[in-house]
């Protein structure tokens, strides 16, 4: 059964470029028009549309999916194949490196491979079940946030980051299996090679941004190498697998023993689209001392997510009708006091720790009998079942100096609920700027009358106060803002149709509210951006509807109770006062009032009882988590310890070590000072020979240097004796040459050899000369060649520049005499436009005159007008002749053109009047 009927669906325009985004509106979906046959998509319109001038739509298709599944007997992990990353022969023609997941946005699907071999379709799912011993994943030493922190399981699916609900106790962790599954196009043995190559999928336990564990998932045994079980059923890989701290090796941990080893439960699964199956996972008890109950198999439903596009950040609910934004922490304590009463009427135990918005919300009559502290009381059959939903959008044009760190707070008691509302967590806002504020959307559900809903809203604002809340101080109450509810009244209706066919009316209203200062003068601190809707559904059906004590101001309760007597009747007679009505509507009002006493006291005990079975359980909690603790602390200690006598065994051995080292040093050392004297008395004996041995060799040196000086003597003597001998052979040989050179056969045969060299020089440079002129001579016959070429070329491109300057010439006079011709026209034109205005002034003048002249004849004029009117023409003539001289001026007109004579015309007959009027 669907408890949070309604669904907030926020709508943004994200810029790609700058990555920043911006809320266009959001649409209100009921969960409760869901069906498991699948319904065409409707088209939703937007509500708080930022763009007005467009009517913004959303095509949104809601369905419900069975899960069908067998049990799974135990989650013993698979041992998985050899990794394979080659390529069958059937898809020889393909790399493996080009096997990637791409999202088709369109087909809402991710490809692997290339398109021709995308004939199949599949769905992987990733079920994340159970988790145990994951205290043991904190070392004594890491520091967790201050305030309560929050744990979750992280892992990336086909490119798609996926996070499951965040539990809050590790010792022990208390979430709801979930399942992420894509679409996948692709064959069967593409898949088959991209398993090989991704053959992990990596799972983290993460609290923020730090990962504290993280274990690996094989997945090379979703598909087998020649196994077709895919085609018959899904295949899967589960069991519990054990998470390893990060970096083990590098923090040198001593190994957990296998009991104390913190595991996580995880199902992958992989199975061909259109294969029902069921996913029942069956969770491990999480305690550990009840044998009864660790032999219990728990099989529950897996609420599951569909992956469609990668990297989806994770989002917090929005609260709906049977949610308030407030936390846990921050409700009162009435408010958990009466959850802890209306934890029978909801089924769902995570939906008892948020606080309700309205208790005052019709009930069926098998759970009213249910409850026993629960008070009936009647509703009016005129009652209507209303839906009054609340959004604080945004805060802008604070005029405030400093930053706030910001949350909104209201109560409206008529709504079903005193208990505050506030949005969380606060917002820091900032001058000039708007903020849009979290868990900001809150709706009631109520019965009430029509005129009394009016009524309330138009005598009651909702003021939503503003805090400032500040980690070093108390919070501080800036302002508050007045929201006229009454405003939603007057706005228009639209029809929808309820869960159940009927037809239904909705009312929406949005504006900004200006929030003003609490302290001090009235002045305006910031603007409030609210949107609030009112639903009506019609009658309401139920006739009696059950509340808690901690609700007070319903609409519905302020109804008297029907159990009260009527008044009496005046017809009936009095006769003794015990037997008056009066007396025995006192009466009953009496036993009534002792009858809810004994209720009120009862409620109160069995709340007593309640608090007195909570505080109980969180004792027997408190007393597990200081159980496991210290049994991790003992576990810790003992390895210590066995560290402790290994490292001291190994102390001892140490010891003994030195001291043998430390003896056998000594005799060592003693052999070594032996050693050293022996070798000093064999370096001094072979020194001392050393030096017997050079003396011995100075003495021959000498000896021998002796002997090579009396050398040097001899034969620096017969050196001498042959220089002489050279002396005198020499100036022989001289006076032969030049007898030789006298003889005249000798000169004639030296200029003979002079002529005959010139020749060959001459003759060479004959040859070159000759070589040279040929060459010069065909340069030249080319360089005339090519200067007649360009000479004729240059003529040519002269002729055609000269050419096209001349047409070029000719456009021009032909457009310069067009555009002096269209000048001349348009100034004849005005000309002639100038005279015939100037014609029909002086014809209107004429007229005038004439019709002046024969009053004056007649003598209907005096003499004093007749004297103005000879004024008003000498006037007129000399404008004429200017106008004539300035004209004649220009040099433009001569005395033919026709304006110059006109001009003469009037002249003339002005003359002639002025004459005969004279």
């Amino acid at each position: 059964m669907l408890q949070r009927t309604p669904i907030k669906l926020q709508c943004f325009a994200l810029d790609p470029i700058t990555s920043a985004k911006e809320t266009i509106g959001y649409i209100v979906l009921d969960l409760r028009t869901a069906q498991e046959t699948k319904q065409a998509p409707k088209w939703y319109q937007l509500l708080s549309n930022k763009y007005t001038k467009f009517k913004s739509e959303i095509q949104i298709s809601i369905a419900l999916e069975t899960d069908t599944k067998a049990p799974v007997d135990s989650f013993k992990a698979k041992g998985a194949p050899p990794r394979d990353g080659k390529v069958p022969a059937i898809l020889a023609g393909l790399d493996p490196r080009d096997i990637v997941a791409v999202l088709n946005e369109e087909g809402g699907y991710h490809q692997i491979g290339p398109a021709e071999y995308c004939t199949d379709s599949f769905i992987m799912s990733v079920t994340i079940a159970f988790a145990t011993q994951l205290e043991q994943l904190i070392p004594c030493t890491m520091k967790l946030p201050e305030r309560q922190p929050e744990f979750f399981f992280y892992y990336s699916l086909l490119g798609n980051d996926v996070t499951n609900e965040p539990f809050n106790d590790l010792i022990n962790p208390n979430f709801e299996p979930e399942r992420a599954s894509v679409r996948i196009r692709s064959s069967v043995e593409v898949l088959r090679v991209y398993l090989a190559l991704q053959s992990k999928l990596q799972i983290h336990l993460c609290c923020g941004d730090q990962s504290l564990g993280s274990t690996e998932i094989p997945l090379t045994g979703l598909l087998k190498k020649g196994s077709t079980e895919i085609n018959q059923h899904p295949v899967t890989v589960e069991g519990a697998f054990t998470l390893d701290p990060p970096n083990r090796a590098k923090q040198k941990l001593a190994p957990i023993p296998v009991e104390l080893a913190p595991t996580v439960g995880v199902s992958v699964a992989l199975q061909r689209e259109g294969i029902d199956s069921q996913s029942l996972i069956e969770l491990k008890t999480q305690n550990e001392h009840e044998p009864e109950h660790s032999k219990k198999k728990v099989l529950t439903p897996i609420k599951e997510k569909t992956l469609t596009e990668p990297k989806s950040p994770r989002v917090s609910p929005v609260p709906s009708h049977n949610q308030s934004p407030p936390t846990k922490d921050d409700a009162t304590e009435s408010e958990v006091e009466s959850l802890q009463y209306d934890r029978d009427t909801k089924p769902n135990p995570k939906a008892s720790s948020s606080v309700p918005a309205s208790l005052a919300q019709p009930v069926t009559t098998s759970n009213a009998s249910e409850v026993a502290s629960g008070q009936k009381i009647a509703v009016p059959a005129t009652s209507h079942h209303f839906c009054f939903s609340i959004d604080l959008r945004s805060i802008h044009a604070l005029e405030i100096g400093f930053p706030i760190n910001c949350i909104l707070r209201y109560s409206y008691p008529f709504f079903g609920s005193a208990a505050p509302i506030m949005t969380n967590p606060p917002v820091e806002v900032r001058k000039n700027m708007e903020v849009f504020l979290p868990q900001s959307y809150c709706a009631f559900d109520f019965a009430t009358m029509p005129h009394q809903l009016q009524d309330t809203f138009l005598r009651i604002p909702l003021l939503v106060e503003l805090w400032h809340k500040d980690k070093m101080s108390k919070d501080l109450l800036l302002g508050i803002a007045r929201i006229q509810l009454s405003n939603v009244l007057s706005s228009e209706k639209t029809r929808f149709l309820g869960s159940n066919g009927e037809q239904c009316w909705r009312q929406t209203y949005s504006e900004s509210v200006p929030i003003i200062a609490a302290q001090g003068s009235n002045n305006r601190i910031a603007d409030l951006s609210y949107t609030v809707t009112l639903e009506d559904y019609g009658l309401v059906k139920m006739r009696e509807i059950f509340v808690s004590d901690s609700s007070q101001g319903v609409s519905a309760i302020q109804q008297k109770p029907s159990s009260l007597p009527p008044a009496p009747c005046p017809s009936e007679i009095q006769t003794e006062p015990r037997e008056t009505l009066e007396y025995k509507a006192a009466l009953e009002l009496e036993m009534w009032k002792e009858m809810q006493e004994d209720i009120f006291e009862n409620q109160l005990k069995q709340k007593e009882l309640a608090h007195m079975q909570a505080l109980a359980e969180e004792w027997k909690k408190r007393d597990r988590e200081r159980e496991s603790l210290v049994k991790k602390k003992v576990a810790e200690y003992t390895i210590l310890e066995g560290k402790l006598q290994k490292t001291l065994i190994d102390l001892e051995k140490r010891e003994q070590q030195l001291a043998s080292a430390e003896s056998e040093l000594q005799r060592e050392k003693k052999e070594l000072q032996s050693e050293r004297q022996r070798n000093l008395q064999e370096l001094q004996d072979s020194i001392r020979r050393a030096k017997e041995d050079c003396i011995h060799q100075v003495e021959l040196e000498r000896l021998k240097i002796k002997q090579l000086e009396e050398d040097k003597h001899r034969l620096q003597q017969q050196l001498n004796d042959a220089e002489n001998k050279y002396k005198i052979l020499e100036k022989e040989f001289q006076q032969f040459k030049d007898q030789q050179n006298n003889k005249p056969e000798i000169r004639l045969q030296s200029e003979i050899n002079l002529l005959t060299l010139e020749k060959v020089e001459l003759e060479r440079k004959l040859e070159s000369a000759t070589k040279s002129k040929l060459h010069y001579k065909q340069q030249w016959g080319r360089a005339l060649k090519e200067l007649a070429r360009l000479k004729q070329r240059e003529q040519e491109s002269q002729m055609a520049r000269l050419k096209k300057q001349q047409e070029e010439l000719e456009q021009m006079r032909l457009r310069y005499l067009a555009a002096e011709e269209k000048d001349t026209v348009k100034t004849e034109r005005q000309e002639l436009l100038d005279i015939r205005n100037e014609l029909n002034r002086l014809r209107q003048q004429e007229q005038k005159q004439y019709q002046d002249s024969r009053e004056i004849a007649s003598g209907k004029k005096d003499g004093p007008h007749g004297s103005v009117l000879e004024e008003g023409l000498d006037d007129y003539l000399t404008r004429l002749i200017e106008e004539r001289d300035t004209l004649m001026r220009t040099g433009v007109y001569n005395h033919e053109d026709r304006i110059i004579s006109e001009l003469d015309r009037q002249i003339r007959e002005i003359l002639a009047k002025s004459n005969a009027s004279n």
